[in-house]
């Protein structure tokens, strides 16, 4: 019974101590206040965003305090509150609207322990305000920032600043959908902490840099729907870390490197609708993580069996439309279990589709329309039924669909069967020599064989023999 209490009287001792340290670290974070010098320099450069008529009154006891700035975020370093996250422009329904007339102040760079800084829709209208990024200072904020993004700012023009370059603790670099043109900084490859490079949805033109592919730490690489030209770089065999690359929609020219085959780590690589050439590289098929490859809209050329597909066992989607590829179509391909999407349309493709390509259980899309593929498609009415208007196989003038599958025959020509009359009598084979002269007689006259019904084929037969006999 005594040892009973004793516990009780350590559980509550123990208890009051932990609610005593707690509230004692409670008081002192309630009571840190911000650095004067702090304050000061994050009130003029919200101010410089959002208009002189915000000066922070409404906040108490201030920016970090209990009425904090939505897109401001906050520590203590040696007891006072500094700014370690500025998000600009209408990120949440409640933020700060940049003013039309926004512009970057000085004393934004000097918030001492920036990690992150964003904007957000805040530069709107090239037109009538169009801006553009400060080439300056940008050094003041090198031995912290570790994320900085501009996104949907059309009004943000110009080029990027090599002085992005001295950010050497970058992490994430984004500047996507904006109007910045001119050449890509080669200097960026000094950014080896990058783990995410986003320029995608701008008018970045000319070559992409050697130097980027000394980022080795980068697990996105995101270029797409700019006007860069040039070839890919060999140098991209060295982002071994890499899980995407997406450089579609660009102008990109030369062959497929075979340095790719080093990225066994990647998962998307996506080069649609550049100007790539010279055939398929047999390297694509080292990337054995690959869940996504699109190669479509490039003038490729050559054939399907530079590659041996059955060792990309994780692809999912494999879009090939429209890159002047040629021969059958291989067998390998069936072995991709894990297809979802394969595009083969608009190429030059000939020979038989296999079947097999019918039982892959995750296949939910398939083109082949634009080809010139021949035979019989010899996938099932569950098959037609299951993809509904996801399968296309139009324009292949030599495939044919079963006759029972007209109803689904998805823009392909009904088989024809080859009809045959049987003379059970002694004359069959005088029958069967002058039917024959009597089909060429007909198909002489420029009617076709094949128009005529089983019934008035046989009497239309019966009568030329009888006229021939007679």
């Amino acid at each position: 019974m005594k040892s009973g209490i004793c516990w009780n009287q350590v559980i509550l001792v123990l208890y009051l101590l932990g609610l005593a340290v707690w509230c004692s670290g409670q008081v002192d974070i309630d009571a840190a206040s911000m650095e004067e010098g702090e304050q000061e320099a994050l009130y003029s450069a919200i101010q410089g965003f959002v208009g002189n008529w915000w000066n922070g009154s409404d906040l108490y006891p201030d920016p970090c305090g209990w009425t904090p700035i939505q897109g401001v975020s906050c520590d203590i370093f040696d007891g006072l509150w500094y700014v370690t996250d500025l998000s600009i422009g209408h990120i949440h329904d409640n933020s700060l609207d940049c003013a039309p007339n926004a512009q970057f102040r000085p004393q934004l760079f000097q918030l001492k322990h920036l990690k992150s800084l964003s904007f957000f829709s805040c530069f709107m209208s090239p037109l009538k305000h169009s801006f553009t990024i400060p080439t300056q200072n940008w050094e003041k904020l090198a031995a912290s920032l570790e994320k900085l993004e501009f996104r949907s700012n059309p009004g943000l023009v110009g080029q990027v600043p090599t002085s992005f370059g001295s950010l050497i603790n970058l992490q994430s670099l984004v500047l996507l959908e904006n109007g910045l043109t001119g050449e890509l900084p080669t200097n960026f490859g000094k950014l080896t902490n990058l783990k995410r490079l986003v320029f995608a949805g701008n008018w970045f033109t000319g070559r992409i840099p050697d130097s980027f592919g000394n980022l080795t730490q980068l697990l996105i690489m995101d270029l797409s729907r700019n006007s860069l030209s040039g070839s890919l770089p060999f140098s991209f065999g060295g982002l071994t870390s890499l899980l995407k690359l997406d450089l579609s929609n660009n102008q990109i020219q030369g062959n497929l490197p075979v340095e790719i085959g080093y990225l066994k780590n990647l998962t998307i690589f996506d080069v649609r609708n550049n100007s790539l050439s010279g055939g398929l590289t047999k390297s694509i098929q080292e990337m054995c993580s690959l869940e996504e490859l699109a190669l479509s809209n490039n003038p490729i050329g050559g054939d399907l069996h530079s590659t041996d597909w059955k060792q990309l066992q994780n692809l999912a989607i494999l879009d090939l439309c429209n890159m002047g590829l040629s021969g059958e179509i291989p067998f390998s391909i069936s072995k991709l279990k894990k297809l979802r999407f394969l595009g083969l349309n608009d190429n030059n493709l000939t020979g038989n589709l296999s079947g097999k390509l019918a039982t892959l259980p995750c296949l939910s899309a398939l083109y082949i329309n634009g080809n010139n593929l021949s035979g019989q498609l010899e996938f099932s009415e569950g098959f037609y039924r299951k993809m509904g208007r996801r399968f296309g196989a139009w324009n292949n003038p030599n495939l044919c669909i079963p006759v029972g599958l007209v109803s689904r025959s998805h823009g392909v020509r009904p088989c024809q069967e080859q009809v045959t009359l049987l003379q059970p009598n002694s004359d069959s084979k005088l029958y069967s020599g002058k039917f024959n002269q009597s089909s060429n007689f007909i198909g002489s006259l420029g009617f076709s064989i094949y128009g005529i019904d089983e019934l008035r084929w046989v009497l239309v037969v019966q009568i030329f023999m009888m006229l021939l006999n007679f």
